[in-house]
């Protein structure tokens, strides 16, 4: 049999309180109803969503917009300068 511990370890103790608000605070965003204490009741489907909205509003995703290369090209008979643009998410 296999021996799993937890090895997550909050070194701010204050942040573990500011997490659990945090997620209670997400949960009731969702619509999903959770008990102080064990969760063990509710899907993972539903503690999956918690997670990751919980990451979303702590590491907001950044977007920027670069332009690769730029050329002039005939298009039919008119000369059009062309962009490459690529979007880069952070």
């Amino acid at each position: 049999m296999a021996n799993y511990s937890n090895n997550n370890q909050i070194n701010v103790p204050e942040a573990r309180e500011a997490m659990r608000n945090m997620k209670h605070e997400v949960a009731n965003e969702l619509g999903i109803t959770l008990n102080q204490g064990y969760n063990g009741n509710i899907s993972a489907k539903d503690a999956g969503h918690i997670g990751g909205n919980m990451v979303k509003n702590m590491l907001p995703v950044r977007t920027t917009r670069h332009t690769l290369r730029r050329e002039n090209r005939f298009i039919g008979r008119k000369l059009a300068t062309v962009e490459y643009r690529a979007r880069l998410v952070v």
